[in-house]
């Protein structure tokens, strides 16, 4: 029997992100995409994983801001995860100077200004930045999400909260797959995190790629089944 990975997407993005992923692990493994539930508080995100999540214990990926909920969850009920990956996320609360940016673009969202994402700026945010097939999956995501999904999700990112110290404590293995440049990613909580415990272990690459699932899929598939022969 396959061992099964719930799949916990981010800011944004829904199944089409394993898509590039999909096919290094399927063979070995069953792979369970979890959409982000559609509300802002992250008690009630985790009772509807709660709720949803048939088997005893689980192994848990997330991506960004899956990641954070997959870290809520973890911290919540320790004893139902066996195993938890962060792809490009820190458990940590929003870095305070992109607060106020968050803040004005929910309030220009609520007034039905959708911020939809142009493949121009799609482009920006990635590493690779020849790969037009990647540029359109990124904007798709983004835009068919739209205004429904984009609310709840940013209004969550604002309700933050720093889990270090219950973090720390968690007994089972964790990895951590991140770019060293990634301008996204909260890197102070990272250094934070780094040789703390021996069951959470940080492994980093060259580049500036938040996008990993489907920028650097091979590498990362590397990194999901080595995070299986960490010991339990």
């Amino acid at each position: 029997m396959k061992e099964k990975i719930y799949l916990i997407p981010g800011l944004m993005t829904d199944e089409r992100l394993w898509s590039r992923l999909l096919p290094f692990l399927e063979k070995q493994y069953e792979l369970i995409h979890f959409p982000i539930p559609l509300n802002e508080n992250f008690d009630e995100m985790v009772k509807v994983l709660d709720k949803e999540i048939k088997d005893e214990k689980v192994n848990l990926l997330g991506f960004s801001l899956g990641g954070y909920i997959s870290s809520y969850y973890a911290i919540k009920n320790p004893k139902r995860v066996k195993r938890l990956f962060l792809v490009s996320a820190t458990p940590s609360a929003t870095v305070k100077e992109n607060v106020k940016k968050r803040e004005k673009k929910l309030k220009e969202a609520k007034n039905n200004n959708f911020p939809t994402l142009s493949l121009e700026k799609a482009k920006d945010l990635l590493e690779i930045k020849e790969d037009e097939e990647l540029i359109q999956i990124v904007a798709s995501m983004f835009n068919d999400l739209g205004n429904e999904v984009y609310i709840p999700q940013l209004a969550s990112t604002l309700r933050r909260v720093e889990m270090f110290e219950d973090f720390i404590k968690l007994n089972f293995p964790v990895r951590f797959y991140y770019s060293l440049n990634d301008r996204l990613l909260n890197h102070l909580s990272i250094n934070k995190i780094l040789n703390k415990k021996e069951n959470i272990q940080l492994v980093s690459r060259e580049g500036t790629s938040h996008n990993i699932p489907l920028e650097f899929p091979k590498e990362l598939s590397i990194e999901i089944k080595k995070w299986f022969e960490q010991k339990i």
